[in-house]
């Protein structure tokens, strides 16, 4: 999809689609969940692809593939404190 098609309703629509591939939930507060989404969106409309709004990154897709929502902690983090680092994808129980 080229940047200029893309929306925060696809971002929004992938989130979704990321949490239940994972099992996961997204975070109920809809105001902080909305923040995080824009900033996924602006990192999107800034790099081409959707890096994490909370993590540090080189602007590179190959060197921030780490990143990427979901990033590559995001499972690790959900399993030890419930949520991943930005706090968007949560556990169940969270």
């Amino acid at each position: 999809m080229r940047k200029e098609e893309f929306s925060l309703d696809a971002v929004r629509k992938f989130t979704e689609n990321a949490a239940a591939r994972n099992g996961w939930k997204l975070n109920g507060d809809p105001d902080f969940r909305l923040s995080v989404e824009e900033g996924l969106y602006i990192n999107y409309q800034q790099y081409g692809y959707l890096l994490c709004p909370c993590r540090e990154a080189w602007g590179d897709r190959e060197m921030d593939r780490d990143v990427i929502c979901p990033c590559d902690y995001s499972s690790a983090d959900i399993e030890d404190y419930g949520h991943c680092y930005c706090g968007l994808y949560v556990s169940g129980s969270f």
